[in-house]
């Protein structure tokens, strides 16, 4: 009956996104599609940073890196042929003719962003705890000062404008979607309880045959392969890409809906990522109207203040919603979760 139930509610929850997706194309306005697609772009992006940083237990705050790695490569490769001789004129002759449809272009921009990941975890995840952040934070800035400084690939400051709008609500949704079950199904296996032993003890890890900087890696370049597609993503949703927009406080935002939802909770990380998107968006004109700018920034840190004060795991912990977890003999025989995280739903 738990696995009909499990079934039953997953089934419901698919159906759902996909009445959504088709009544948002087809009844909302552009605005509004924009905002929702943000708000799916958002759930995705910390769905993989909660796997990434909560099942690990790692600190990283280089999110935004790997989205601007994953949006520049996808915004070049999509960019009209037509334009790329005048507007990027230091890219290769082969490049500048190429024009690639928005999917082998967003999986080109994920595959960049997870190659960054592997380069650069090597010698960054051998750190710890705020040394980490501080690392993962310093690739933020390295990567803004490089494609600044490099007009004729991405127009530096200037930002590369004109991109042409492919995203929609299907394709957020199906990535958002793809993001879900890959983290999901490996939570849920040995992989996800390797990685919550190294979040627990990670030198009883180590004893017990765990090896740590290979499982750390894996996560850490996942979870970039979904930022650099979130990235793609979002550069073709906005049309518009500067390396301003990927900066400090985005990278405090993923943290915050991370937090909020529960550091390790899949579910808890989309759900709180939606509620403040749209929450955002709520208070924009009354920022605007009371002319007191940052006031979003002010309540969503109230926000968090008021979580970790009332409920310090987030809103569900490590764990998932009861009626979306495994039935009970598959969640025996694969899961990551102790009995007390069990107990917190």
């Amino acid at each position: 009956m738990k696995l009909q139930r499990h079934h039953l509610a997953w089934g419901l929850l698919i159906a759902g996104g996909l009445a959504l997706a088709a009544a948002g194309e087809a009844m909302l306005s552009g605005y509004e599609r924009t905002v929702l697609g943000f708000a799916g772009i958002y759930a995705m992006l910390a769905i993989s940073l909660s796997f990434s940083n909560g099942l690990t237990g790692l600190f990283s705050l280089g999110h935004p890196a790997f989205m601007m790695v994953g949006g520049y490569v996808a915004a070049i490769l999509t960019f009209p042929a037509n334009r790329k001789g005048f507007m990027l004129p230091a890219l290769p002759e082969w490049m500048a003719s190429w024009q690639w449809p928005l999917f082998p272009a967003t999986l080109a921009g994920g595959v960049a962003a997870a190659l960054l990941a592997v380069v650069a975890g090597f010698p960054v995840l051998r750190l710890r705890g705020h040394y980490l952040a501080v690392a993962t934070l310093g690739l933020i800035i390295i990567l803004r000062v490089v494609i600044n400084n490099a007009d004729g690939l991405t127009r530096g400051a200037l930002g590369l404008n004109g991109i042409p709008r492919h995203t929609d609500l299907w394709w957020i949704l199906g990535w958002l979607a793809l993001c879900l079950l890959v983290c999901w199904r490996l939570k849920y296996s040995s992989v996800g309880r390797s990685l919550l032993a190294i979040r627990e003890n990670e030198m009883a890890a180590a004893c017990m045959g765990v090896p740590r900087a290979r499982a750390k890696l894996a996560a850490f370049t996942l979870g970039a392969f979904f930022a650099g597609v979130g990235g793609a993503l979002w550069a073709h949703l906005l049309t518009n890409l500067t390396p301003g927009s990927f900066n400090i406080a985005l990278a405090f935002m993923l943290v915050v809906m991370v937090v909020i939802g529960g550091s390790g909770s899949l579910i808890g990380a989309g759900v709180a990522a939606i509620a403040i998107t749209f929450l955002s968006e709520a208070l924009r004109p009354l920022e605007q109207a009371m002319g007191a700018y940052g006031l979003v920034q002010i309540v969503i840190a109230l926000l968090l203040i008021a979580m970790l004060l009332l409920r310090p795991q987030g809103l569900f912990g490590s764990a998932e919603p009861a009626f979306l977890r495994p039935s009970t003999a598959e969640h025996r025989a694969a899961r990551p979760l102790s009995q007390a995280e069990e107990r917190e739903v």
